[in-house]
């Protein structure tokens, strides 16, 4: 192991432990000491190892190649929540290991999926834990872009930054950007959900969870809690965060005309937004229900999932599609991305118009894009969707294989792989994951690793091990 993953993942148990600390005070404040301990343990032993880590330096720092950084990102994604899920092994006895590291996993990647039927039953120290699981788990996945920056098309690249190649300067310059920016907007949500009156507890739970593309609710009264048409409101634009590029109101407040290219990618996700929304309130304005559909439209394509319980049953297949699209290239949702679909689609259409007009020329860049996808651009997009498709087809066979029916496994399938939560506009606000059983709880802790990692890495980690030169 070489000393940048030892201080990659040093960083992240030290930001494990400063929650464990959060934990510790919270829990003397309120006197909630019953869980007091495994927090105390959590925090001493992610403060020793994450210094350790820091501060070891008997290796020599080296140039990674890309693979080494996969391996890095997934093995975060295993290792992390072991110790994510320390306090729920320590606090509940009856859990297991299975069930606590299911659901740290769903913390980490951002899914929601819980074995928690009812969160009345929980301390309030335990609900802190599992949105805080899913607001470091927000943070890895940006780090994670960061590192696997080279998976990226080259366009894509430049709506972060002018360097393609990014050095270690510039990897500071855009970590650094990236923290701040992150806590700035889970702070102006945390503001405007305590505008509507929403208790400061729920609000800061709420934060973490939307900033983060989480999808886990700290209460069971979800329609209680965002009753008012303005909270609605507010509650839908919040989730939009997590929909577009985290640099974009960074990018809007120091806009450059020459950095137009920054912008490029938001803009036309808005413009596909502000589509769905018309023709949601065109078509599906009935019942006087329509910001119902607009926090449901939010929710799916920011990949949180939360939504009302009354929710048009008839819309299932639109917030799927919804969820699989995806939202912008660095935000904290998953999906295939909406400008990769796009490109692609625009692509399919260039080469069928060729053959009936092959004089004429076709461009495959959007209209907002000073650059256009190549073709080796156009190949990642396919593989990408490839890999979706295959993912899929095995999470659904997996999921039937442990009793579920084909519909269920093939919804609960695309949930996992965009770790997007269970709901009610899903049809599957019923599933009790703590009855699953240990097959299919694997299963989808696979999915859900494999679903927060960008899927082109998969097909690099396959050749690498299976075609090896």
């Amino acid at each position: 192991m070489n000393i940048f993953s030892l201080k990659y993942f040093g960083i992240f148990f030290l930001i494990i432990s400063f929650f464990s600390f959060f934990n510790i005070i919270y829990s003397y404040y309120f006197n909630l000491l019953n869980n007091l301990s495994s927090y105390i343990f959590t925090f001493s032993i992610t403060l020793i190892i994450g210094l350790f880590f820091i501060l070891f330096k008997k290796y020599k720092y080296e140039k990674i190649n890309l693979f080494n950084r996969i391996l890095i990102v997934l093995t975060g994604y295993l290792i992390l929540p072991a110790t994510i899920s320390l306090p729920y092994y320590l606090n509940i006895d009856s859990l297991g290991l299975i069930n606590c590291y299911f659901e740290a996993i769903s913390g980490f990647t951002s899914t929601g999926f819980t074995i928690f039927n009812d969160l009345k039953q929980l301390d309030q120290t335990l609900i802190l834990w599992r949105s805080g699981s899913q607001w470091i788990g927000g943070l890895y996945f940006l780090f994670s872009i960061l590192l696997l920056i080279d998976v990226f098309d080259e366009n894509l690249k430049r709506s972060l930054t002018n360097y393609i190649s990014l050095n270690s300067s510039e990897i500071f310059k855009q970590v650094f950007k990236i923290i701040v920016i992150y806590l700035s907007m889970t702070i102006l949500i945390f503001l405007m959900l305590k505008l509507v009156n929403i208790r400061s507890y729920d609000a800061y739970n709420y934060s973490l969870t939307i900033i983060s593309s989480g999808g886990f609710l700290p209460n069971n009264n979800f329609d209680n809690t965002f009753t008012t048409d303005i909270s609605k409101i507010i509650l839908s634009i919040s989730m939009l965060f997590s929909f577009f590029s985290l640099f974009f109101i960074f990018n809007l407040i120091f806009f450059k005309k020459k950095n137009i290219n920054y912008l490029s990618e938001d803009i036309n996700i808005l413009i596909y937004l502000l589509i769905v929304i018309a023709l949601s309130f065109i078509f599906f304005n009935y019942d006087n229900n329509f910001l119902n559909v607009l926090v449901s439209i939010s929710s799916s394509v920011s990949n949180i999932g939360i939504s009302f319980e009354k929710v048009p049953k008839n819309l299932v297949f639109v917030f799927l599609l919804l969820v699989i699209l995806g939202g912008s290239f660095f935000s904290t949702s998953s999906g295939l991305r909406v400008i990769k679909v796009l490109t692609l689609i625009k692509f399919s259409l260039n080469n069928l118009l060729s053959h009936s007009k092959p004089n004429q020329i076709y461009s495959n860049k959007l209209s907002l894009n000073k650059i256009g996808a190549n073709i080796t651009d156009i190949n990642k997009y396919f593989f990408t969707i490839i890999i979706f498709i295959i993912s899929l087809f095995l999470i659904s066979i997996l999921l039937t294989v442990s009793n579920l029916d084909f519909e269920t496994s093939f919804k609960l399938g695309i949930l996992t792989i965009m770790n997007t939560v269970n709901s009610e506009m899903y049809g599957l606000g019923n599933l009790d994951f703590y009855n699953f059983n240990i097959f299919g709880k694997i299963s989808l802790i696979i999915f859900m690793i494999i679903g927060r990692i960008e899927l082109l890495s998969v097909i690099i980690l396959i050749k690498k091990f299976l075609f090896k030169n």
